[in-house]
């Protein structure tokens, strides 16, 4: 491992599935009982804020009741302890890494745990719920809604994950589907850029192919073995 010395980590809902929070496919969550077209859409909050708001409430009081699991405890301790530069890049909404003590930790889809004022752009720490429309704690307007990547809309930071990828030794990808982009294509920019590649996944994802490796089992056991094996 001499060799690597500048890390991207690609995180999605497989690392948290453990800690209790619903993935987006997973039969019986929250998802399958809303259509995307009615709660993750610029359109649906136009058509129907109330619903919109009451569902993103719902998650937002369900995270703060999670507790991170062994995977996020292992990418903190990796966090801490790397050397070289670093960035764990998590299609998450939830703060579960942070709360494990990560630090550099890049939100692509946003955070439940902040609203976004429409009216002066201002991102706000958020911990009630919004459907009784409350005033934003900046300009005092009711135009906040959830700080969180709808589909149809850009996901945050992209010329700074784009930034790290091209200057990574190795690219992880950690419980994801590989279905949904742009995270989906990080693979294949990495290992293009010449960047080992390694998977670590409950099972294989769409873009399996273009890792170097992929070690499968849940992520609180697959992501410790591999931290440890990187920092011995």
């Amino acid at each position: 491992m001499s060799e690597i010395r500048n890390i991207v980590i690609l995180t999605g809902a497989g690392v948290s599935a453990e800690s209790g929070i619903d993935t987006f496919r997973d039969g019986g969550g929250l998802w399958e009982q809303h259509r995307v077209e009615d709660v993750a859409t610029p359109e649906a909050f136009v058509r129907d804020p109330d619903l919109v708001h009451r569902f993103y409430d719902m998650r937002r009081a369900a995270i703060q009741e999670k507790e991170p699991n062994p995977a996020h405890f292992a990418l903190a301790r990796l966090d801490a302890e790397w050397p070289g530069e670093l960035l764990i890049v998590t299609q998450n909404v939830d703060d579960l890494h942070e709360r494990a003590g990560a630090h550099r930790v890049l939100h692509m889809h946003g955070e439940h745990l902040k609203a976004w004022c429409t009216s002066c752009d201002v991102r706000s720490v958020w911990r009630e719920p919004l459907l009784a429309r409350p005033p934003c704690p900046v300009c005092q307007a009711r135009s906040l809604r959830p700080d969180v990547v709808w589909f149809g809309e850009m996901p945050y930071q992209m010329e700074r994950i784009y930034a790290a990828l091209r200057q990574a030794d190795l690219f992880v990808s950690i419980g994801t589907s590989g279905a949904v982009y742009p995270a989906a294509g990080f693979v294949r920019d990495a290992r293009e850029l010449g960047a080992r590649t390694l998977e670590l996944n409950l099972e294989r994802s769409q873009g399996s192919s273009w890792f170097h490796e992929t070690r499968l089992g849940p992520a609180s056991e697959v992501v410790p073995q591999w931290v440890d094996e990187l920092l011995q």
